[in-house]
């Protein structure tokens, strides 16, 4: 029997699971389901499909979705909206691997 403390992958932790429906997702951003199907369009987020077809998004998606919606309301156009969360989120990660570097390195 497996120690107590390597419990299995707890969905509700996975940041990456796709929970949520299009609307439920819609209505937590406060957005319509046409600008989360824009945001697909755009290659900004791309939702996992379930069983039946409909779209599934996940707390990490949604957390760029809002994101973007923030710059859209501030009269980004989407494309450029886009974009920017794009470089946003690249320049997280780099940052995030350069200071793993750093304390390897120390």
């Amino acid at each position: 029997m497996p120690p107590s403390s390597s419990r299995p992958v707890d969905n509700l932790d996975d940041d990456d699971y796709p929970a949520y429906t299009m609307g439920r997702a819609a209505e937590m951003l406060g957005a319509t389901p046409a600008f989360l199907r824009s945001l697909g369009e755009h290659r900004l987020i791309t939702p996992l499909r379930s069983e039946g077809g409909h779209r599934r998004y996940s707390r990490y998606q949604l957390r760029i979705a809002a994101r973007a919606r923030e710059l859209v309301d501030q009269g980004t156009p989407i494309e450029s909206a886009c974009r920017i969360v794009i470089l946003e989120d690249q320049l997280e990660e780099a940052q995030r691997i350069n200071q793993q570097l750093r304390t390897q390195g120390s």
